[in-house]
C-alpha cells in the first residue's frame, strides 16, 4: 500500500488504482479477500437485491459478510423501486459498510427487464431521486456503476453522470458497452473518457481489460483515476498485482490456490466450499487442464482429493 491515497471517494481514501469488480457469482469474500491481497485497492461485494434485504432474506447473509482488512467496503445493491432501494441501503447501512453503490449496469434479462440494473439508464427520474434521498439521508458515500446506455439508440451516459454528480453522487463506474452489448463486441474507452471529463467526481474505468498492457492503455486513453477489472481478474487474479497469467511462477500459483480453496473451505465448509472454488480453478488452470482431468477435477468432492490433484498438476 503507498502512503498517499490515489484518490479519494467522498472522504473515503483509496490506496491504489485496480479494483476487483462486483460479479455476481465470483465475487464473494474468499475471492474478494485473495485479490485485496494481490492489490485490489477496495472491495464490491456481489450485487444484493433490494427485495431480498426488505424481506430479510436468509441466504443474505454471506453475501454481505467481509472481512476488516477488505475495506473499504463496498455494497452494491439493486432495484427498480426507489423507496425499497433506499429502505435497504438504510438496513445495510446497519452493518457498517464503506460505501454503498447502485447497481445500473447489470445486463442480465431477469434485472434489467424489470427495470432495475441497466434498466434504470431508461428512467433517469428515478436516478436522480434515488442519488439526492441517498445522499441527504447517508453519512456514508454514495457511488454507481453505469453502462453506456440501453442500445446504441439511447446513449445517455453523459446525461446519468452528471446527474448522479449532481443529486450528490460521489464516484462513477463506466462500463464502456451498452445493456444490448451485454458482454459482447468491444468496450468503448473513448465514451468513458467523454465521462471523465464531464464531471469532477473520480471515474472509475471497465471494460476490456485483460493485461498489464491494458490497464496503462484504458488509464492514458480515458484519464480515469482507477481501473475495474471483471472476468479477467477470475482467470488471472495477479493482475492485481501487475502480473500477466505466463509471468505467475509455479510455487506463486499453487500457494494462492491452496489460499484461495482454503479460505472458501473456512467460509463455506466442505465440501460446498469446494464445490464453489473449482469454477476459479477451472480459469485459472484452463490451458493445463485436459478434457479429462477438467471432468474429474470439476467433479470432485473431497477436498484433499482435490489437493492433490492440484499439487500434481503443479509440480515444480
Amino acid at each position: 500500500m503507498t502512503e498517499t491515497p490515489t484518490f479519494h471517494i467522498g472522504g473515503i481514501p483509496i490506496y491504489g488504482d485496480l479494483i476487483l469488480a462486483p460479479m455476481d457469482g465470483y465475487s464473494d469474500l474468499p475471492f474478494r479477500s485473495l485479490a485485496r491481497s494481490l492489490g485490489s485497492a477496495m472491495s464490491y461485494t456481489e450485487f444484493i437485491n433490494a427485495i431480498d434485504v426488505v424481506s430479510r432474506h436468509p441466504h443474505l447473509e454471506s453475501k454481505l459478510s467481509y472481512l476488516e482488512a477488505e475495506r473499504p467496503i463496498v455494497y452494491q445493491i439493486f432495484d427498480e423501486d426507489p423507496d425499497r432501494l433506499i429502505e435497504a441501503a438504510h438496513k445495510l447501512r446497519a452493518l457498517n459498510p464503506d460505501i454503498i453503490d447502485i447497481n445500473m449496469g447489470c445486463s442480465a434479462h431477469c434485472v434489467s427487464g424489470r427495470g432495475a440494473g441497466a434498466g434504470l439508464l431508461r428512467t433517469p427520474q428515478k436516478i436522480a431521486q434515488i442519488f439526492s434521498r441517498l445522499s441527504r439521508e447517508m453519512d456514508i458515500p454514495i457511488t454507481g456503476k453505469i453502462r453506456l446506455g440501453w442500445d446504441e439508440n439511447s446513449l445517455n451516459y453523459l446525461e446519468i453522470a452528471k446527474m448522479i454528480e449532481e443529486n450528490g453522487g460521489q464516484c462513477i463506474a463506466v462500463h464502456g458497452r451498452t445493456r444490448a452489448q451485454g458482454y459482447t463486441g468491444h468496450a468503448d474507452w473513448d465514451a468513458i473518457a467523454e465521462v471523465r471529463q464531464a464531471v469532477s467526481i473520480p471515474v472509475i474505468a471497465n471494460g476490456d481489460v485483460k493485461s498489464v498492457a491494458d490497464i496503462a492503455a484504458i488509464k492514458a486513453r480515458t484519464g480515469c483515476q482507477a481501473v475495474m477489472i471483471a472476468r479477467a481478474a477470475i482467470a488471472n487474479p495477479w493482475i492485481f498485482s501487475r502480473m500477466d497469467r505466463p509471468q505467475v511462477p509455479l510455487p506463486l500459483l499453487r500457494d494462492t490456490l491452496h489460499q484461495h480453496l482454503e479460505s472458501s473451505l473456512r467460509f463455506y465448509g466442505s465440501p460446498y466450499g469446494l464445490v464453489l472454488f473449482r469454477k476459479y480453478t477451472a480459469r485459472i488452470l484452463a490451458d493445463r487442464l485436459t478434457p479429462e482431468l477438467r471432468q474429474v477435477m470439476l467433479t470432485c468432492q473431497d477436498p484433499a482429493e482435490f489437493t492433490r490433484m492440484l499439487d500434481e498438476l503443479l509440480q515444480i
